[in-house]
């Protein structure tokens, strides 16, 4: 119990120094690239995000997948990028070399697609290099550049709302 509570506040502190480190880089340039990250336990759909943005005209290489699962029994197919608990140290630090190599993709939008907020996937988007976030969870605004607080199971509304901004803000 009481390393837990050490790792607890360690893993904190260090998301608290990454999202400090952040610089925002707004512009207005097209999204090419979309990296997206969600929970396999809570959320398994690929096809709503491979739909929605071969609709808005890019192709399947231009987008990368990595999902965090929790129970062993749902692992991800052997082709998907993916994470658990077990690749963290008890300073917070990640040690998977998938991981690694999400975060230092420059994607020019990167959708966070969980709720509700956990340490392993909060990391992974305060780490990554993408120019633009977008998420759905309001629990943390420093994560995010753009927030559409909607339910996991409400896609369509979700859908709408992201073309909206994205058109709004010249992003498509």
């Amino acid at each position: 119990m009481f390393f837990k509570r050490i790792k607890t506040i360690s893993s904190e502190k260090f998301l608290t120094t990454v999202l400090n480190a952040r610089t925002k880089q707004y512009s207005s340039e097209l999204v090419k690239t979309v990296g997206i990250l969600f929970h396999y336990d809570q959320f398994e759909n690929y096809d709503f995000f491979r739909t929605l943005f071969t609709d808005l005209g890019l192709k399947d290489s231009q987008l990368r997948f990595i999902t965090f699962y929790q129970n062993e029994n749902h692992q991800p197919n052997s082709w998907d990028a993916s994470y658990t608990t077990l690749d963290f140290d008890w300073l917070g630090h990640c040690k998977s070399a998938e991981v690694a190599d999400f975060v230092e993709q420059p994607f020019d939008m990167l959708i966070s697609f969980y709720k509700p907020n956990r340490y392993e996937l909060k990391i992974v988007t305060a780490m990554s290099k993408a120019k633009f976030k977008v998420g759905i969870s309001n629990e943390d605004d420093r994560l995010h550049d753009l927030i559409i607080d909607v339910a996991l199971q409400d896609q369509d509304t979700f859908k709408i709302e992201l073309i909206k901004y994205l058109k709004t803000l010249n992003k498509i």
